[in-house]
């Protein structure tokens, strides 16, 4: 059984905005909505512990929101978070409808063929555009396999015992 991560992340502080502290945050969420409803929110240094600050949504700027950070006072402050993630706790994040999984629950798992073959493990989850393909790095050649995540390719995810079953269509491998 495979070990679930104990943080979500939800955002990640782009730069600094205006001179009182603010920052631009990009969304890492299909969720965007939460961030109206969140008055605080774990702040994530990179090698630091999450630690748990007010949070307000100022407005939204493009793609990124405006934000305001709990003891973030000046342009210089905000700087210093560039780089920083807006995380919540696993147990806090949004319930996925069933079938959809969290990208880093999908990472490590073992992919096996419908037949038993193992092909080896998911290692990363590419997001083109249309729909989502899974990376898994062959346990023999090393190489990397590109699956389509669509039903007629992944035909299951069972988390609890860290694989995935694939089903390959023509050409996938060649």
């Amino acid at each position: 059984m495979r070990c679930s991560q104990p943080w979500v992340v939800i955002g990640e502080i782009t730069r600094p905005h205006g001179v009182r502290g603010d920052v631009k945050v990009m969304v890492h969420t299909d969720y965007p909505h939460r961030f109206e409803s969140l008055d605080e929110v774990y702040l994530q240094i990179e090698g630091v512990q999450p630690e748990l600050r007010s949070f307000t949504l100022l407005s939204r700027h493009g793609d990124q929101l405006i934000c305001r950070i709990g003891g973030i006072e000046s342009r210089e402050a905000a700087g210093t978070l560039r780089g920083a993630l807006l995380v919540v706790p696993r147990d806090e994040a949004v319930e996925l409808p069933l079938g959809e999984f969290y990208i880093f629950e999908l990472i490590g798992l073992q992919v096996y063929t419908e037949d038993g073959k193992h092909l080896g493990q998911l290692k990363d989850v590419l997001r083109p555009g249309a729909n989502d393909v899974y990376v898994v790095e062959s346990k023999t050649s090393g190489n990397e396999i590109l699956l389509p995540a669509i039903a007629e390719v992944i035909l299951n995810v069972d988390l609890k015992q860290g694989n995935m079953v694939v089903r390959l269509l023509p050409g996938l491998l060649d």
